[in-house]
């Protein structure tokens, strides 16, 4: 806005420069126009009614035709002619039939004519006919153009320098207008990034009233999320609801079972989502410290993946708290996890740091990676790139939607020399809110 703003003032101020200049010019060269008419009156009144030319009263008149160096005059009559010879003048029209006579300047005004004399210098001219009985007499009287244009030039020094002080105050006041102008702005972003963040729900409708239908169309869309968002929680709370029961009743019947303990785990996540239902009105965010939270994950995917030796190293600070449901944050970081230790030829690192409201979780293995081409489809469900491990392919589909669902990323990468690294950006919980 302010470049268009800037350019839109240069251009409004070069039309203006030029339009000035051609003002100044059309003065300058009217004043002139009438020293010239001038010098053409007093070398007509020198030209006779017979077409003679009257050197004596030329002779009278010299001084005054006399204006400096590079103006001149020259009278062409039938009879001959006098004055400077290298002006542009139309050749005068040989004697014809006996015309009414007129006096001398009773014919057409003086006309205009511009070109240059021998030397090449430009002359700016008036040329005015005169009817005799002789024939016609041509009148001319030229000015170097030069005592146009210098003075138009030395009028456009300040010209310039004034319009360059305006386009200077314009920008400012540009500046400090649209500052002003699009601070409302700012407030509405700011609205819509606390409701971003869970510390707000709406937007404040006390908005200008160019803002305040955007202000209402935000709230409509806040309202449709949170009706959606509800819906989806309430399906998911009926599907887990129709599987609690199957799922205890195959528990029951498998006791003793070593299988006992992936269905404990279903039943594990059935609860959870059940309990996420529940708390769906909730307007608090969860606030669950990282560092302990995958210290556990790594130890336990250490000890379920022992037979392949892999080296779990972890650098997690101990004051770093995200925004996730603990449930969530085990699901999360445990799929990238478990996920590296199955492909990781000897390590696995996992790394953590705050970066503004976001903290970066990074998980490192040293395994053979994932092409380029194929880290979209990585993340899509049900896929799996090594059909020779175990899995059912929708570890990184979790964690990618869990990640997006409490306003973070998942990116995936080659690490530096080899293997993948998988980077979630998670949302720092608030100083105010409570780990859970």
């Amino acid at each position: 806005m302010l470049t268009l703003s800037a350019l839109a003032t240069l251009v409004a101020l070069l039309i203006a420069g030029v339009s000035i200049a051609g003002v100044l010019g059309r003065v300058v060269t009217m004043g002139i126009d009438r020293r010239l008419d001038a010098q053409l009156t007093l070398i007509a009144s020198a030209v006779g009614r017979d077409g003679e030319i009257d050197r004596g009263r030329l002779r009278s008149v010299q001084p005054l035709l006399d204006a400096g160096p590079g103006w001149r005059w020259r009278i062409d009559a039938p009879g001959g002619s006098i004055g400077s010879d290298d002006l542009p003048v139309a050749a005068p029209t040989p004697p014809g039939p006996r015309r009414p006579e007129r006096g001398p300047g009773q014919g057409p005004g003086p006309g205009a004519l511009n070109g240059r004399d021998r030397s090449g210098d430009q002359l700016h001219a008036r040329q005015v006919t005169v009817e005799t009985g002789a024939g016609q007499v041509v009148l001319t009287a030229a000015a170097p153009r030069d005592v146009i244009t210098q003075p138009v030039r030395s009028a456009l020094a300040p010209l310039l320098a004034t319009l360059a002080l305006l386009g200077a105050v314009l920008g400012m006041a540009a500046v400090v207008q649209i500052r002003l102008g699009l601070r409302p702005v700012r407030r509405l972003r700011a609205a819509v990034g606390a409701i971003r963040r869970g510390d707000a729900r709406a937007v404040d409708s006390d908005q200008p009233a160019e803002l305040r239908p955007l202000a209402e169309e935000l709230n409509a869309l806040v309202r449709e999320n949170d009706a959606a968002l509800a819906t989806a929680r309430a399906s998911a709370a009926n599907l887990a609801h129709a599987l609690k029961t199957p799922v205890a009743t195959l528990g029951l019947e498998l006791a003793g079972d070593p299988r006992r303990a992936q269905v404990d785990r279903i039943d594990t996540t059935i609860r959870h989502h059940l309990a996420r239902a529940k708390a769906a009105t909730a307007s608090t965010r969860a606030a669950t410290p990282l560092a302990p939270a995958i210290a556990e994950l790594a130890t336990t995917i250490a000890r379920l993946r022992g037979e392949r030796g892999v080296a779990m190293r972890s650098a997690v600070a101990a004051d770093l708290v995200v925004a996730v449901d603990p449930a969530d944050l085990d699901e999360l970081a445990g799929n990238l996890i478990d996920n590296a230790a199955r492909h990781a030829r000897a390590s696995v690192s996992i790394e953590a740091q705050r970066e503004g409201r976001l903290v970066r979780l990074v998980i490192t293995d040293d395994g053979p990676g994932i092409p380029a081409a194929d880290r979209a489809r990585a993340t899509a469900p049900g896929v799996r790139l090594d059909e020779r491990s175990d899995g059912h392919g929708f570890g990184l589909a979790i964690s990618r939607d869990l990640a997006e669902l409490h306003g973070g990323t998942l990116s995936l990468e080659d690490a530096p020399g080899g293997g993948l690294r998988a980077t979630v950006t998670l949302p720092h919980a608030h100083r105010d809110d409570k780990p859970v």
